[in-house]
């Protein structure tokens, strides 16, 4: 077999391939195989059909057919590994000769991953914001706690922002009654804006045995998105006490005797949260910054399934969450050309930097062991809501395995980037991510030095991970 490439552009290949026909007889045998178990020929066991009968009854036009169908997957990917061609996807094969007897030639066009020169990235410079923490952070933590060992206490008034009532729901449509939207006994915070458009205007002033019929939209079943009548009645009322912030509480809420104590401790955790964002924003940062300097041709099929698949992914997401797409765009502030557009640039972003960290792994020698691929398949399952076993058995069914080996690689090739480059905060002072533990601490210097990469810029894939490539 000999085979040629031709180059189209820098996200395209052509191969030109010619096969002399004795390299097509595996194939050919296969075929003749295939059909004679499926034809009867008296005097011959099926299965046993010479190749010869075969033609008289069925023709060798059918056999050629089925040989050269079997066979070009097999001369394409010789062809592709003989020229070292990075594929992409699948390639459009042209059968553009073919000679009985004697040879066939056939064209492929494929896309492949573009060739790219990356600069010198050692000493790269991003910024980020600034780690801040405020007093209404603090108090806002402070006040959860609080809400979490407050009491609910039943009062004899009417509703009030923030109380919480227990009520029945009965939805109408033009006097008929909705039999799937009905409800009662529902305990619902007043302000929380959790249940139908309209109900928190409805209940205020209302007591508990008081009634309300307000007009407003389903998010689900069959009338999803009309507008129908529904008659709220208030069963109870109750305010929540919260419990003094004090030397009593903390000794109740926490490990700590003094409140000044489990005020420090929310600082500290608030600021552990604040050195692991910063470290994605550095991440994000350095990796922007990339591809600002370096020139990556994106190929078109690539790029369209990869649109494709974020829009299907985000139809998905809404389809849960009960919202349309026209309700997104208006909470987006987006038009759909808008949208269309930032949808592109994020795709085309997420496949270039997809080729940007592979350069850049395969340049440094980067793998994956066994650990921390079992560690990567162990996040993914907590995210999904599964056990490490049934998304690891998922992913080995569906030959998931390859890319969730690419997402660690190309995490670690981030982690090299962002550990080479000097990222400082908008005050000026250098953001210390080397020694950064996956828990918001640091690392001891000297263990840091000895690791291969920062933990916590390593922990999750690069940001707009392609959905596919």
């Amino acid at each position: 077999m000999k085979s040629t490439v031709e180059s189209l552009s820098p996200t395209k290949v052509k191969l030109i391939v010619e096969v002399p026909f004795e390299e097509l007889k595996p194939s050919l045998d296969a075929a003749y195989k295939s059909i004679g178990s499926q034809i009867v020929v008296p005097g011959f066991r099926k299965g046993k059909i010479p190749p010869q009968v075969i033609d008289q009854r069925v023709g060798r036009g059918p056999v050629l057919e089925e040989a050269i169908n079997d066979a070009l997957p097999k001369l394409y990917s010789q062809a592709v590994q003989d020229n070292e061609v990075k594929a992409i996807g699948r390639p459009e094969v042209d059968v553009t000769e073919f000679n009985d007897k004697e040879s066939l030639q056939f064209s492929a066009e494929v896309e492949v991953r573009p060739e790219i020169e990356l600069p010198d990235l050692t000493g790269l410079e991003a910024s980020v914001e600034d780690l801040a923490i405020s007093d209404e952070e603090i108090d806002e933590q402070i006040e959860s706690l609080r809400q979490r060992f407050g009491s609910l206490n039943p009062v004899e008034r009417a509703v009030g922002d923030n109380d919480y009532i227990t009520l029945d729901l009965s939805a109408t449509k033009d006097g008929e009654q909705i039999e799937e939207a009905q409800a009662t006994g529902l305990s619902y915070q007043v302000g929380s804006g959790q249940l139908l458009d309209g109900l928190d205007d409805a209940v205020l002033g209302l007591n508990a045995g008081e009634s309300k019929t307000f007009v407003t939209q389903l998010v689900g079943g069959a009338l999803k998105g009309e507008d129908v009548d529904v008659a709220v009645t208030v069963t109870a009322v109750k305010e929540q006490e919260l419990p003094e912030f004090d030397d009593d509480f903390a000794q109740t809420a926490s490990e700590f005797d003094t409140a000044d104590e489990l005020k420090a401790d929310v600082r500290d955790r608030l600021e552990k949260g604040k050195r692991l964002e910063q470290a994605g924003d550095a991440r994000d940062a350095v990796l922007e910054k990339i591809l600002t300097l370096v020139e990556v041709p994106v190929p078109e099929g690539l790029l369209t399934d990869e649109v494709a698949a974020r829009r299907e992914n985000l139809d998905q997401q809404l389809g849960y969450s009960g919202m349309t797409f026209d309700q997104f765009l208006e909470g987006e502030e987006q038009t759909q050309e808008e949208f269309d557009e930032d949808l592109k640039k994020r795709s085309e972003d997420a496949i270039k930097a997809q080729f940007v960290l592979d350069l850049v792994a395969e340049q440094q020698g980067l793998s994956v062991n066994d650990q921390e691929l079992t560690e990567h398949i162990v996040r993914h399952a907590q995210r999904s809501g599964v056990s490490p076993d049934q998304f690891a058995q998922h992913a080995v069914e569906n030959n998931l395995v390859p890319s969730l080996v690419s997402e660690v690689v190309r995490g670690k090739a981030l982690a090299y980037l962002v550990e080479n480059a000097k990222v400082t905060d908008a005050s000026g002072n250098e953001v210390e991510l080397k020694t950064l533990l996956p828990d918001g601490t640091y690392a001891d210097p000297e263990a840091a030095d000895a690791a291969e990469a920062p933990e916590a810029a390593a922990e999750e894939t690069p940001a707009e991970e392609p959905a596919k490539a």
